[in-house]
């Protein structure tokens, strides 16, 4: 289901942690502030799709959701399965287990930049838009076609040659191709979408695009002061609160690593609003 490369990289058990600190724990917060608002109300059912080791599907049961998670990578879901109230398998973002409109609510919080091919991509939107019931959001996440380049000042991989022509790949074409060769701390296959693309996924997905959000928008940058910035509750709640004032801002999705889009099925006509 996976490329070797990117399921030993998932096998290497990075996102047990990935999420607690420094810029992943602001991706977390920035994700669940977004969930909190455009989810149905709980006690709705989830489909986590790609969701890894369950580090949202957790906190989604503990609110009262009925979560499931599917996942590519096995180890990913034996974790995510021991959570209390979430249940797991493995599966296939382009091939969902689970019938027509039977859930509330899909996230596709992890396959969607792991399809290099924009046909494998519509189709897992395509997918998440048959199970989700009418009017049931599909909030996914992208990561921004520039994210490789500013990784590459900020954690000071451009240090090794190898690494710039991974970053040209992906600014030419989005595909941010890892392979054994390169150093496996890297980040792995992927790709890289622009705004303007997502929107169009969405749409030849059958899908009706709410909105395009930043998560982190550009304060990942800022890296070296994110851990004192998040120890800090009076800060934490600023920066979430001043991000929301911003956060579908045009000009501002590129500088953000990683993009969240929520879309929602049709609704028949004639049916009544959500």
């Amino acid at each position: 289901m996976l490329r070797d490369e990117i399921m030993e990289f998932y096998r290497q058990g990075g996102e047990h942690s990935r999420l607690a600190e420094g810029q992943g724990r602001w991706e977390y917060l920035r994700t669940w502030d977004v969930l909190s608002r455009v989810l149905p109300t709980a006690p709705a059912k989830v489909l986590d799709v790609g969701g890894a080791t369950g580090v949202y599907a957790e906190p989604l049961a503990a609110a009262g959701y009925t979560v499931h998670v599917v996942d590519p990578v096995p180890e990913q879901v034996a974790a995510a399965g021991r959570h209390p109230g979430v249940t797991a398998a493995v599966g296939d973002a382009r091939a969902l287990p689970a019938a027509d409109g039977s859930t509330d609510a899909v996230l596709l919080l992890g396959p969607l930049y792991h399809l290099v091919s924009r046909v494998e991509r519509v189709q897992a939107w395509r997918e998440a838009a048959r199970v989700v019931r009418p009017g049931g959001p599909v909030v996914a996440a992208t990561i921004s076609r520039f994210a490789s380049l500013f990784d590459g000042f900020t954690k000071g991989y451009f240090d090794d040659p190898q690494y710039g022509p991974i970053v040209d790949r992906a600014l030419t074409d989005g595909v941010h191709a890892n392979d054994e060769s390169a150093d496996r701390t890297w980040f792995t296959t992927a790709y890289f979408h622009r705004p303007e693309e997502i929107a169009d996924e969405v749409a030849e997905a059958g899908l009706d695009l709410e909105r395009i959000v930043a998560v982190e928008g550009p304060v990942w940058l800022a890296d070296s002061r994110l851990a004192e910035l998040l120890a800090d509750t009076g800060r934490t709640e600023l920066l979430l609160r001043r991000l929301r004032d911003i956060e579908a801002e045009p000009s501002l999705l590129g500088a953000s690593s990683h993009l969240l889009a929520v879309a929602r099925r049709r609704q028949p006509p004639g049916a009544g609003s959500t």
